[in-house]
């Protein structure tokens, strides 16, 4: 399944891209986002998942 970011919530503290550089990143709209590409099924992502602290980030 895709990751989501709801951007709405999301508020650009950069957890997930700590702990799952590969697959998050944080935009110039100081928001996360999933880089092109990603592997979306990395082993950090569920990590980055049950960190984010506003629960932002699914699949």
């Amino acid at each position: 399944m895709p990751i989501k970011v709801d951007e709405e919530s999301c508020i650009g503290c950069g957890v997930c891209q700590s702990l799952c550089p590969d697959v998050f990143e944080i935009g110039a709209d100081m928001k996360a986002h999933v880089k092109d590409g990603a592997d979306e099924n990395a082993p950090c992502v569920d990590e980055a998942i049950s960190s984010c602290p506003t629960g932002s980030i699914s699949k």
